[in-house]
């Protein structure tokens, strides 16, 4: 039984989480950390994390960037297994995350989703076989009208995983409406739709002469994020220090 921490467990992520592992008998939540530290379900809530006193193998982390530092000091300290999933990270704390991976396990993805992981991957081989071809690079994500960057952390990674299997040589091209030119050979078109209260869809077009092959993901509730970290906090126990990412989980798992 893998025992677990919460950093924000009273938050939507952490709620959902919790949800999920009372159904899980491979994992169990022994303590929360919430500003709002009300007791949730059957484990002890702590306002903050250096104040937690419960012994654990894996700390899952949905808070806040400025709650980051403590919880990085906590992890190394304590030497816990930590599932980064807090985005929005200073170049400073990057620093700070890979310094602790020097001492602890440290798992960090730009999507907690097992399906957004594997669509990963199978990316990688499909660039390697359609962009020498001539097939153009598309990627469309849409999003709820609340969230405020754009292009989202997922459709970056997307767009990372295809120019990474291309050598880098291919840049990145958010807009198109300050330029009247024919598209570039060597380009990832990144396009972003923001409305209503849509979770999460991204859609990754491979164009070619006379046809198109599209791979899309499609969430339709937070659960598949929460899933995703769920099974990662799992993978996560007990490893050795060093940086992972949600590919690790994936491997892991076709390997049983």
């Amino acid at each position: 039984m893998v025992r677990a921490i919460i950093n924000g467990c009273n938050g939507k992520m952490g709620r959902v989480i919790t949800a999920i592992c009372r159904e899980d008998p491979e994992i169990e939540i022994v303590a929360g950390i919430d500003l709002y530290d009300k007791a949730a379900d059957s484990y002890p809530v702590f306002p903050n994390i250096s104040v937690c006193d419960v012994k654990a193998d894996v700390i899952l982390d949905f808070s806040t960037a400025k709650a980051v530092d403590d919880l990085l000091v906590y992890s190394t300290d304590k030497k816990i297994p930590v599932v980064l999933c807090t985005t929005g990270l200073s170049e400073e704390q990057m620093k700070k995350v890979s310094d602790a991976s020097g001492q602890v396990a440290v798992l960090k993805s730009a999507n907690m989703s097992l399906g957004i992981n594997l669509l990963l991957e199978l990316l990688r081989q499909a660039a390697l076989v359609l962009a020498p071809s001539g097939f153009d690079m598309e990627i469309v994500e849409k999003h709820h009208n609340q969230k405020l960057d754009a292009p989202s952390g997922t459709a970056l990674a997307l767009a990372d995983a295809l120019s990474g299997a291309l050598d880098g040589a291919y840049t990145y091209r958010y807009d198109r409406s300050q330029e009247r030119k024919k598209r570039d050979s060597h380009e990832i078109g990144i396009s972003a739709v923001r409305g209503g209260n849509i979770v999460g869809q991204h859609e990754v077009i491979f164009a070619g002469l006379d046809e198109v092959i599209t791979f899309e993901h499609t969430a339709y509730s937070r659960s598949v994020f929460a899933k995703g970290a769920v099974e990662a906090a799992k993978f996560l126990a007990k490893k050795p220090a060093g940086l992972y990412d949600m590919g690790d989980v994936i491997r892991a798992g076709r390997n049983v």
